[in-house]
């Protein structure tokens, strides 16, 4: 059987970046530390200043304590139109690890203040304790650009 996936070139990773730049919620997944099973949520994203996703996490969700655990996960980004099948319009599944930028770290505030001018109704709670930003360091993406057209992106196709 012959590969349904094509060649990475530029209009994939130019699609892919353009899914990461406008996302502004994804569904994350990670697996339960209690169950192992995966566990999908819904997050707040932002493109961070290096292009890659950054999310405003509470210690309080469960989505938080199971990347705490173990913080491999895979994000997916873009959403269908308002019209047409939804499988036709293009998607990003990205995989990779998370880290927590905490209040205090030296760091924190000006990922803050990037967050919010992405996400402005973030402004009433970003500065609650039990709030920390995430950085995610993808491994890899695949990219669902619509119907017949797969992809593979490595970290370098999403930054250079």
């Amino acid at each position: 059987m012959t590969s349904p996936i094509r060649p990475t070139d530029d209009e994939a990773r130019d699609l892919a970046k353009g899914l990461i730049q406008r996302a502004r919620f994804g569904a994350i997944a990670v697996l339960d530390p209690d169950t192992g099973a995966p566990l999908v949520s819904r997050i707040g994203v932002v493109p961070g200043p290096d292009g890659l996703p950054l999310a405003l996490v509470s210690d309080l969700a469960a989505h938080t304590a199971a990347l705490k655990a173990n913080p491999v996960c895979s994000l997916m980004v873009g959403e269908p139109g308002p019209k047409g099948d939804p499988l036709t319009h293009p998607r990003l599944s990205l995989q990779g690890r998370v880290r927590f930028v905490r209040h205090g770290d030296p760091e924190h505030s000006a990922l803050a203040a990037h967050y919010v001018s992405l996400q402005p109704k973030a402004k009433l709670y970003i500065g609650f304790g039990d709030f920390s930003i995430m950085q995610m360091q993808p491994s890899e993406a695949f990219l669902n650009g619509g119907f017949g057209k797969a992809f593979i992106l490595s970290l370098d196709d999403l930054t250079a």
